[in-house]
């Protein structure tokens, strides 16, 4: 016993030494599809949230204490706001006076007009009480951001972006209480050349106002994201542009970065955390936030510490402090409530989720026209990783793993009587890729999809849980799932009769985070928690299930 107390201490001694000495982390500091992200400080802790589009819960919220290691805590709101359709894009987060602001976009219920809308809460992590519409104007009202200058609250937006005229940045001078325009909206920068602008961010330092915004083509693999700044010694404007824009943009592994807002250390530092692509398969992970740490210069203008072309790895915020992998998800629902990383694409289905006795049970029903099923879905977090559930009852119905685009375009391998089918959907058109043949009457049946390059490369069965075997299958490329600004996420199926529902046991993600992550980070794995690498519990952790790799000892089903 002695000996294994000196082992463990000479292993913390070694993770501490380990953390202290990290100068650098790896973008992106949250890793998985999150477009649009927003940052605040209250006191010594940050909270992040960003775009959710038609994913539900609405707008995940992000809690860190460095800036580079983050956990979602929640969502803004578990439920949509009344005055919303869809289209939940572009939050922006502002606390003043011991209470929090979320500054929002989303499709107005009457005409789908996308208007800014505002909520409230007494603290940052909620819960948030919703006030309706705050910005009502002209035919499109996107990207909010609030300034207090000299006591007074100013919001800004992107106007126009629909219209046959320039886009332009607008502001309004707006109530005390932060829920009401309060006087006539005015011009802050206005886009003539039209290249693209959205995304701002207004701050003075000194004498001057700056607006840091976003140029360009947001989306997508074409897509040319870049940062821009303008500066005026007035509030009003007139605002010059820097000569030298964009002052950050994409170049080598970076792709399309933009959209991002700014926050401050106790010491003064700043620092804009925006979203964009990486090259390669990494691209099908979609917008991941990504911090930059930005200065002014002896120009008085700003620019990035790290020059104008962006980088994924950057120095440390904050000394002493070590990047911790991207770590596996696991979920053995045996909590009361569901976990916050579980989410589902509202406009098709509405799910009908229950926890019981250790088990996930999914039904409800697909929404008007939809012929696909109900999926409860993840972010992934990594290119290649391995998803794996179990089945504990068999009904008439089709369930098991997704990967879900949306309802027209997704891959199932799923259970359904006691034949297991690969299917693909595209543009709505069905195409079956693989069985298990007749598997016979077993509880549970086990199932794995193991995806590389974010692409369904292989998918396996077992009826033990120790002996698995794989089918062969059509090849599925990730660009089969991708819908424009969104990518396609894992998670769990069902589609049947109403009324039933599909019984899952737990839900494992494992990552091959290693090979988003340096060496240094790698070390920080030591130092984990176990609120930051959740694990299942004792009677769904054994190590036949998930010990050995998805490729080692399978067999192959003809």
């Amino acid at each position: 016993m002695q000996m294994k107390h000196l082992l463990l201490l000479a292993s913390l001694l070694t993770c501490m030494g380990a953390g202290a000495q990290q100068a650098t982390f790896r973008n992106p500091v949250i890793a998985g599809d999150m477009a649009d992200p927003t940052v605040i400080r209250v006191d010594n802790t940050y909270y992040a949230t960003g775009t959710s589009s038609e994913w539900a819960p609405y707008y995940p919220l992000f809690r860190s204490k460095d800036l580079v290691n983050w956990r979602q805590i929640g969502h803004l709101f578990e439920q949509q706001p009344a005055w919303t359709r869809s289209s939940f894009w572009a939050p922006e987060l502002f606390h003043r006076n011991g209470k929090t602001y979320a500054y929002y976009t989303a499709r107005r219920k009457t005409d789908g007009t996308s208007y800014i809308g505002v909520a409230t809460a007494d603290k940052p992590e909620g819960p948030y009480t919703d006030h309706g519409p705050i910005v009502e104007y002209g035919t499109e009202a996107i990207d909010a951001f609030v300034l207090e200058d000299a006591g007074e609250l100013y919001i800004s937006w992107k106007a126009y972006g629909l219209d046959p005229r320039p886009i332009e940045l607008l502001a309004c001078k707006i109530s005390d209480d932060g829920l009401r325009m309060a006087g006539e909206p005015f011009t802050l920068l206005r886009d003539d050349k039209r290249q693209g602008m959205e995304g701002q961010h207004w701050l003075k330092i000194g004498d001057y106002y700056y607006i840091v915004y976003s140029i360009n083509g947001c989306c997508g693999p074409g897509s040319d994201y870049a940062v821009a700044v303008a500066r005026s010694q007035n509030l009003r404007g007139p605002y010059e542009r820097y000569a030298g824009n964009p002052i950050l943009h994409g170049g080598g592994d970076v792709q399309s970065i933009g959209h991002g807002t700014i926050t401050t250390t106790p010491d003064g530092r700043m620092f804009y955390l925006c979203h964009a692509y990486l090259a390669g398969e990494n691209f099908f992970l979609g917008r991941q936030p990504m911090l930059q740490q930005i200065v002014l210069g002896d120009d008085l203008w700003l620019h990035f510490r790290g020059g104008e072309t962006a980088s994924l790895t950057q120095p440390m915020p904050f000394a002493g402090m070590a990047q911790q992998p991207v770590f596996d998800f696991a979920d053995d629902f045996t909590a009361d409530r569901l976990r916050p990383e579980w989410t589902w694409n509202y406009p098709y289905a509405t799910p009908e989720i229950e926890l019981a006795d250790g088990r996930l049970f999914l039904g409800g029903r697909p929404k008007e026209g939809v012929k696909t099923g109900t999926a409860l879905c993840l972010r992934a977090v990594s290119p290649d990783y391995t998803l794996e559930t179990a089945l504990s009852d068999r009904n008439a119905g089709w369930s098991g793993l997704t990967v879900y685009g949306d309802a027209a375009n997704l891959l199932v391998w799923g259970l359904q009587g006691d034949e297991v089918l690969l299917k693909l959907y595209k543009d709505g058109r069905e195409t079956l890729l693989g069985s298990s043949g007749q598997i016979g009457a077993y509880l549970p049946v086990y199932l794995r999809i193991e995806v590389r390059g974010n692409a369904p490369a292989a998918f396996g069965y077992s009826t033990d849980g120790h002996t698995w075997k794989q089918v062969e299958n059509l090849p599925v490329g990730a660009e089969d799932l991708l819908q424009w600004d969104r990518v396609a996420r894992p998670g769990l199926y069902y589609q049947g009769t109403e009324g039933q529902a599909a019984e899952f046991e737990y839900m494992r993600m494992t990552n091959r985070w290693e090979k988003l992550q340096p060496p240094s980070a790698r070390q920080a794995l030591c130092g984990s928690t176990a609120e930051s690498r959740p694990e299942l519990s004792d009677k769904k952790s054994r190590p036949e299930l998930f010990g050995a790799a998805f490729s080692s000892g399978t067999a192959p089903v003809n």
